[in-house]
Formats: structure tokens, sequence, C-alpha cells
């Protein structure tokens, strides 16, 4: 009965773990770096023996078949960002959170206790890793927009050698244009939260990152078209790898 009952557990695991695209692997100097698209603005980053988590959303299901988080960064108060329920899901033992300090405010004391604070042009280090916080806001700008200036952080992660982006909810913003060496990059297209597909591409064809994966790509209407902005991210640059996956298969 015990072995039925092993046997039942495991098929369940590999269902929900069938639903998850395959991680990419992308070459580091200090191995590969495992990239597993999860859910919405969701993923998780596998690299030298440590797992990290962004913006964790959408509960336990998301992270089925996902090592415990070593490292956990958070964007901004949105739900879809800073998830408090999901958190709580979490074996945090070993959790470093790293957000800015909009976000640490609104936590629990338990969480306040894992958390490192970081703000807008800061660069911090954890597990080898270098964490800068990159402006991530609406244009134009307004104390009524969704996104203010300041408040909310995009992140440039270095793993060894390579450079990943993630964007969070932001416009292109010129901090966003003016990046560098960017190796991988994570950026968002979902109206009326953050931009369209064809903001989006302008971006991406300014500051060049070698791969880029459009996530967050959920909106107040659908599904952006993210075909259609491959299809201008390459008309412009053929050398940009414009990777399609999907975020939405965790229900």
């Amino acid at each position: 009965m015990k072995t039925i009952f092993a046997l039942v557990l495991l098929m369940i695991s590999a269902t929900a773990w069938a639903q998850l695209p395959a991680a990419d692997a992308i070459p580091t100097s200090k191995g590969d770096l495992k990239v597993q698209p999860l859910n919405h603005a969701t993923l998780a980053l596998t690299w030298n023996g440590k797992t990290i988590y962004a913006d964790p959303y959408g509960g336990a299901k998301t992270f089925t078949g996902i090592a415990t988080p070593d490292l956990i960064i958070i964007s901004d108060i949105h739900g879809d960002h800073f998830d408090p329920a999901t958190l709580d899901t979490l074996d945090l033992a070993k959790a470093i959170i790293v957000a800015p300090q909009a976000v640490i405010d609104k936590m629990s004391d338990k969480l306040k206790a894992k958390a490192v604070a970081i703000g807008n042009g800061q660069t911090i280090s954890k597990l080898d890793i270098s964490i800068t916080a990159v402006p991530m806001y609406n244009l134009p700008e307004s104390a009524e927009s969704r996104h203010t200036k300041g408040r909310g952080n995009g992140y440039v992660l270095k793993f060894g050698d390579k450079s990943v982006y993630i964007s969070g909810d932001t416009s292109g913003v010129p901090e966003m244009r003016a990046l560098k060496n960017i190796d991988a990059a994570f950026v968002c297209m979902n109206l009326p939260y953050t931009m369209d597909i064809n903001e989006a591409a302008s971006a991406v064809l300014e500051f060049k990152p070698k791969i880029v994966y459009p996530y967050h790509y959920r909106g107040q209407n659908g599904f952006s078209d993210t075909e259609a902005f491959k299809k201008l991210v390459n008309a412009g640059d053929a050398k940009i790898d414009v990777r399609l996956r999907d975020w939405y298969s965790v229900k």
C-alpha cells in the first residue's frame, strides 16, 4: 500500500512539473545558469549550487519540483510581485530576501528578519551574486501612476561573467535603455500596467541584450502578442535571441 501511495504522489508531482516549460541553460564562467519560467513575473534561477526566486507569486504549486530558495528578489509592492501568502507557504529557512524598502515596510516581522533593503542605483552582493537595483517606473512620470520612480526595483544580477536584467514593472525608461553588456533580459509588456510591445521592442533595441525573454505579458485585455514583439526586435537586430516561453502554464 505504501508503495502504491508513493507512486501516486510521484505521478502527481510529475504531472505538475510537466506543465512547466523546460529550463534553459546559459553558460557562465562558474557553470550553467538555469532559467526556469514559472508564472507571470515569477522565475527561478539556479546557479553555482544556489536557487534564486524572482517575485514569488501564485502559491506553493508554482514551485512544484523547484529547490527551496537561497535568495529571493522582490521588485515592488503589488500582489503579483510581493505575495505574502505565497512566501508563507515556502520553506525560507535558508533564504535571504532582497527588496526595496517599500516592500519591506509591508512585511511581517518574520519576513523582515530575513530581508535586506536595496534602493535604486545601489549594488550589494549576496551568495557571490552582485545585485544592482535599477529604477522601474511608468512614463510619463506622475505621483498618481501605478509605478512611481524610486519605489520599486528592476535588477541586474551578475552570475560569474554573465549579467541578467529583470525589468519588474516599468516603461521603457532611460535607465533601461542605458544598460550595457546584458547577456539575458526579462522584459515586461502588458498594458495598461507597463508598456506595449512597440515600446518594449524599442527599449530592447537600444540596450541590446544577447537574449531577451518577454515575460509579465498578461494585461487588462489578455496576453500581449509576443510573436509580434519578436518580429519587431529581430527586424531591428537579427542577432538578439528572442526566447518565447509559456509563463502561464501553472494554473
